[in-house]
């Protein structure tokens, strides 16, 4: 994978890659990660295979460490970063799960690290980033806002930015889960990911396109915050005017460029799911499963269960992508 000035330090630290992540990246990105991740499991979903008629399979991110699959693709990127320049300090831009990640793998390799976060984000996501020793900032409700706010900081004070899902050591990182998909069930046909910015998909997608070419790939973002189906419908990255969800991990208002590029290769379409379905499936996930799933996380469930990907007779797979639910939703699931 060749990629284009890839340099370390200030602004501008990295440009994105003129071809698409290949699957070696993805294979060495798991053998870097591997001593420190969680291979989660894929669960059968007896519920689910109840109600649809087809074998479901939970892909549970919810259960890696930092509680989302935002480690994968974070740790990836710290440990790449030369060590003159990551005792510095890292600095990242979030809703809260690549912060708690990016926290976490700055923990883990003796550094520091910024997180931005936005006002509104969750408190179970601001005290876990601050648990694990990151100095938050909080800025607007937007990521171009809080990517603006990082981006100042990075310059001033000499900061390496860990970025979200647009750069294609983040993007190998979570592609990981793909791989492990691959590994542990044959019977697979189809695969339902999340989409925000669309790394974890971009990821899962560059994986599985390459070691099983005939199974069919679906995106899933929330109605309030489908930046990656009006891109695809425009042919390129666009803006949203705002966002709104219950699924606050899945609202940038604007998708990568990068992100784009594997998803308009690799995934065969996007379905979007409205609120009331993805906080159907966050409760039948808690009360039926005994799963802790986040909102973001429950959305490949509820496009299962709303009938938006044909399911009957197939083997199908959920990435669940996080479970860090703030404990008064608890009561309400």
């Amino acid at each position: 994978m060749r990629v284009l000035e890839m340099t370390w330090g200030r602004t501008p630290r990295r440009k994105v890659s003129d071809r698409l992540v290949e699957l070696d990246a993805i294979r060495e990105a798991a053998e870097r990660i591997r001593p420190v991740a969680v291979r989660t499991p894929l669960y059968p979903s007896d519920v689910l295979k109840g109600e649809l008629g087809c074998d479901v399979r939970l892909k549970l991110e919810s259960l890696q460490r930092t509680g989302s699959f935002k480690f994968r693709g974070a740790y990836n990127y710290v440990a790449q970063v030369p060590d003159d320049v990551r005792s510095r300090g890292v600095i990242t831009y979030s809703s809260g799960n690549h912060a708690q990640a990016v926290a976490m793998a700055a923990q883990l390799h003796g550094t520091t690290a910024v997180v931005v976060m936005p006002t509104t984000a969750p408190r179970v996501k601001l005290d876990g980033a601050e648990r694990l020793g990151a100095e938050v900032v909080l800025e607007g409700t937007t990521s171009l806002e809080r990517r603006a706010r990082a981006d100042s900081i990075a310059e001033e004070r000499g900061l390496e930015m860990v970025p979200p899902f647009d750069d294609p050591i983040i993007i190998a990182g979570q592609g990981t889960v793909g791989l492990e998909i691959a590994e542990d069930w044959d019977e697979f046909d189809s695969v339902l990911v999340p989409i925000g910015g669309g790394g974890l998909c971009s990821g899962t997608a560059a994986a599985l396109r390459r070691l099983r070419p005939d199974v069919r790939i679906f995106g899933v973002e929330p109605t309030g915050g489908a930046s990656m189906k009006a891109a695809l419908e425009a042919g390129e990255p666009v803006t949203l005017e705002r966002t709104d969800s219950v699924a606050d991990g899945l609202l940038p208002v604007r998708t990568g460029d990068l992100t784009f590029e594997h998803v308009r290769e690799f995934v065969d379409d996007v379905v979007v799911v409205d609120d009331d379905a993805i906080r159907a499936a966050a409760s039948l996930l808690f009360n039926q499963q005994r799963l802790v799933v986040e909102f973001s996380g429950a959305a490949t469930v509820a496009a299962l269960r709303a009938g938006l990907v044909d399911t009957e007779g197939r083997g199908v797979v959920a990435v669940v992508s996080g479970g860090n639910v703030d404990p008064a939703l608890l009561v309400d699931l």
